[in-house]
């Protein structure tokens, strides 16, 4: 989605706005009940923060799936083995890719997001007006990287079925193992006492109970982070210099520019901000040689374009070719693999890549020809995927997108095709703030992958 970034969106949205120059401290108040639904939370994780008591019949059933390993075809392997509840329901690890399949030996394709924050998603359209008001609609909405689940129910039976997840041969494998289940007399409750009878009328109503709880259980949406405290005026909810800088590097179209895909004003019942517009975006992230499916060099996730999704053909001119959704910001401070690939392993390496692509190419694409230096020159980042200097040759810039879509490229800062060798947009202080800033969005029972230096998010 190709965005017109305008200033107005971020000075009215709450929150953002106390820290421009167009709005006072009045313009931090949002929806009352968002500090208070974090703090009826409990802090223990593991099974639901809410107790059963306050979920609906559907949402028990889907919290009971949620954590049963019977449930996959290893027999080892549950929702919540991606979807850890004590990491913000995203992966326990910093696998670019998990491993599932009949012996969790298999590698998935695509890294796991969280499921923190996905009640406000609407269902995908190649046209979906977006969310600031200004910028033109576009590709937007759904769920997975490509959109191609319309809701949580939709999503659940995706990971049920994928041989390389949970690995069940088909829908009815699924519904024999509930029938199974301790739980199968409440799955009958909610649903129905001939609801198991047929399987497809019983695999549906698995995937809404996985829906229900997703949605009805506050732990999946708490909002209990330092940012919310802080637009709510809530004691504990004051950004340190450092954050309040790196604030106005996430809001700065001149800068990170962050704000133009990860900001959303307000989500369900008054909540705070979502930290993504839902849209799509093809920014050339490198080609992960840790994924096995791209050692066939034939191999290209197009995102929109499959190969997963199906009904928009990789061919010549389709401008949605190689995009992929902008997940939420929230909690991402405590993720360990970033983008659709999990190329990358820190947060801080993500931004710099943000901020070099185009500076520097050769330290995020692999080089053709040319020839190695024995040491690298004093100035050489060591930042990048590569680190090794070449004189000569060429940047294979772009190396996971087919050169008939890399016009699909986004061109919006700090991605904007700057000449290389030229100037970053972001300084080093930029990019230290701006990392103190996203550590404010990780909620409260969670901690962040790579913690800030003592003292280097306080001044």
């Amino acid at each position: 989605m190709r965005h017109v970034f305008s200033p107005a969106r971020v000075l009215l949205c709450a929150g953002l706005s106390a820290l421009l120059s167009a709005c006072g401290p009045g313009a931090r108040s949002v929806a009352a009940d968002a500090a208070s639904t974090a703090a009826a939370a409990s802090d223990s994780v593991g099974t639901a923060l809410n107790p059963v008591t306050a979920l609906s019949l559907s949402a028990q059933v889907g919290q009971k799936m949620f954590f049963d390993v019977t449930l996959s075809g290893s027999g080892r392997m549950s929702c919540a083995s991606c979807h850890d509840p004590k990491n913000a329901y995203g992966p326990p690890n910093d696998l670019s890719v998990q491993l599932g399949g009949p012996d969790l030996k298999d590698a998935g394709a695509r890294a796991v997001p969280s499921l923190r924050y996905k009640d406000a998603t609407p269902p995908y359209a190649d046209l979906l007006d977006n969310p600031d008001g200004v910028s033109v609609p576009g590709p937007g909405g759904g769920f997975a990287w490509d959109g191609r689940a319309a809701t949580l129910a939709d999503q659940a039976g995706l990971p049920l079925l994928d041989p390389h997840e949970m690995a069940n041969a088909s829908p009815a494998d699924v519904v024999a193992k509930i029938k199974a289940s301790p739980y199968a007399a409440l799955f009958k409750q909610a649903f129905g006492a001939t609801v198991l009878d047929d399987a497809g009328q019983a695999f549906a109503a698995a995937g809404k109970a996985l829906q229900a709880f997703q949605l009805e259980d506050v732990s999946f949406h708490p909002y209990s982070s330092k940012f919310d405290l802080y637009i709510g005026n809530k004691i504990g909810g004051v950004l340190t210099p450092a954050e309040a800088r790196g604030l106005k590097v996430f809001a700065d179209p001149n800068g990170g520019n962050c704000a133009s895909c990860h900001y959303q004003g307000a989500g369900l019942n008054g909540s705070t901000a979502i930290f993504t517009d839902f849209s799509y975006e093809a920014i050339g992230v490198p080609r992960n040689a840790a994924i096995p499916a791209n050692a066939d060099p034939a191999y290209n996730d197009l995102g929109l374009c499959g190969p997963m999704r199906t009904d928009h053909a990789p061919v010549k001119g389709n401008t949605f070719c190689g995009m992929f959704k902008s997940p939420t910001l929230r909690n991402v401070a405590t993720r360990r693999s970033f983008f659709h690939n999990g190329i990358f392993h820190t947060l801080e390496q993500t931004i710099r890549f943000y901020n070099t692509r185009d500076t520097m190419p050769e330290i995020w694409y692999p080089t053709v020809g040319g020839k190695a230096k024995d040491k690298p020159d004093p100035d050489f980042p060591t930042y990048g995927l590569i680190t090794t200097q070449y004189v000569g040759g060429k940047v294979r810039k772009y190396d996971d997108l087919p050169a008939g879509f890399t016009g699909n490229i986004d061109t919006q800062m700090p991605l904007d095709g700057r000449a290389p060798h030229s100037k970053p947009p972001m300084s080093e202080q930029d990019i230290a703030d701006l990392i103190c800033f996203l550590n404010t969005l990780n909620d409260k029972d969670t901690q962040p992958a790579q913690a800030p230096k003592p003292g280097a998010c306080t001044s």
